[in-house]
């Protein structure tokens, strides 16, 4: 309903980038250019410098972004208030998961809410916990699900469930016979790590740090940018390596892998982020109600 051109040009100032803004609206490239000089041809002025590969907002520009913001603000609560008054839940939603969530949780929650919602329409972008806070602080997706305590205290972050983690060896490892391990125990043999920005891997680091210190880490012979591709790696014995409980169901029933709990035990949270704004969609509030009670059946 909103003018298109004024919805691309303020997805172009927030990002300040037309790439991320084309990824963010499904849209290509050249499309995005074509939209934003036509606002310009409207104005009759430039709204962006373009220099070296980089943009920035002239003063006209961000005129236009300032109204722009306060335009949509209105337009989302118009498009509340009738909802409320007529039942209706539906829109578009883009979320973001880190990769065990995305993996491990959201398909089930998501499935059972479409069919619930059918006139909902679900994006999901995924990657690292550090990704997806970035897409939230800067509003390319409106809720962020991730395995990661969140730094910013400007985003609303709101616990789902605690996710246990564990320690994985390959079949006949000299430590394949324990039930318990202590970190102490791991430190010798080659571990197979997830990347930087990976909120299992700063889970990891958190608890090496309160158990033996920030300087003695973990023996890290291989960064991987997956949990299937940590455990596969354990699997064909090219190290060890520890991973949320929640991703192993399948390597348990087939024993695969031998699993191995840790003493002391290893927690983080699941949890939901999004921006503070004051006028959410109601397919928002929707979808966070319906994943609350996801969370309280452990589910």
């Amino acid at each position: 309903m909103a003018d298109r051109r004024l919805q691309v040009f303020f997805t172009v100032a927030r990002l300040l980038s037309f790439t991320k803004a084309a990824e963010t609206l499904y849209m290509t490239q050249p499309a995005v250019t074509f939209q934003v000089r036509q606002l310009e041809e409207y104005f009759n002025t430039r709204l962006f410098d373009r220099t070296h590969n980089r943009i920035s907002l002239t003063k006209a520009g961000t005129l236009v972004y300032g109204y722009a913001d306060k335009i949509f603000d209105l337009y989302a609560e118009m498009e509340n208030r009738v909802k409320n008054m007529t039942g209706e839940i539906s829109g578009a939603l883009t979320i973001g998961a880190s990769t065990t969530v995305a993996e491990y949780m959201l398909p089930s929650l998501l499935g059972d809410f479409r069919r619930k919602y059918e006139d909902v329409v679900i994006h999901l972008k995924v990657s690292n916990t550090e990704g997806i806070v970035s897409m939230v602080e800067n509003n390319v997706i409106d809720l962020g699900v991730v395995e990661a305590q969140v730094g910013n205290k400007n985003l609303v972050v709101e616990n789902c469930r605690d996710d246990k983690l564990v320690a994985i060896v390959p079949k006949g490892h000299r430590l394949a016979k324990k039930k318990v391990v202590k970190l102490s125990e791991l430190m010798d043999y080659p571990f197979i790590c997830r990347e930087e920005g990976s909120g299992t891997r700063e889970v990891i680091e958190e608890y090496i740090c309160h158990a033996k210190g920030c300087g003695n880490g973990l023996n890290i012979s291989m960064e991987l940018g997956s949990p299937e591709a940590v455990k596969g790696a354990v699997e064909a014995g090219m190290g060890i390596s520890i991973v949320s409980e929640a991703t192993i169901s399948k390597e348990r029933k087939l024993k695969t892998l031998e699993v191995l709990e840790l003493d002391p035990p290893m927690h983080r949270p699941f949890s939901f982020v999004h921006q503070k704004q004051k006028f959410r969609m109601r397919v928002m509030d929707e979808l966070l109600e319906f994943a609350r009670g996801y969370c309280e059946k452990g589910a």
